[in-house]
């Protein structure tokens, strides 16, 4: 079977008309963060007991359960939270709100209702949870 020119061009043109779709679907269907994980949660210590507490009643709005992420809030069990790279502190200061620099949830408000010492309670729960499911000091070079 012999195949004209014009039929060709009309293939190639199809072919690439494909492609390009397929491309735009896959490159404008990926998400802002990563699939959500349903965390292993150990037994709490009696500070990251109270920080879980905490943290349902007020962070897991956007951080999702357990810290596993929403739509709305990037997931705290993840490598990008691990002490190398975000230590205590930085959750501590999160309560004075946060500028997106990981994900494009955009910026986290500040969270005037959580005090010091519930900070550090939900910073022991996300640390407890993070070392459960093998989230451990890395090192972080700029």
């Amino acid at each position: 079977m012999r195949v004209s020119p014009t039929s060709k061009r009309w293939i190639i043109g199809g072919l690439l008309a494909t492609g390009f779709l397929a491309a735009g679907y896959v490159y404008l269907g990926r998400e802002s963060g990563p699939t959500p994980i349903v965390p292993v949660v150990p037994e709490l210590s009696a500070s990251a007991q109270r920080g879980a507490e905490r943290f349902a009643a007020v962070c897991a709005i956007c951080h999702g359960v357990n810290g596993a992420g929403t739509d709305q809030g990037p997931p705290l069990i993840h490598p990008f939270y691990n002490p190398g790279h975000h230590n205590d502190q930085s959750f501590l200061s999160a309560m004075s709100g946060v500028r997106q620099h990981h994900w494009t949830f955009g910026d986290m408000p500040p969270q005037p209702q959580i005090s010091v010492s519930d900070a550090k309670s939900i910073t022991r729960f996300i640390r407890e949870v993070q070392e459960a499911n093998g989230i451990t000091f890395q090192p972080h070079n700029m």
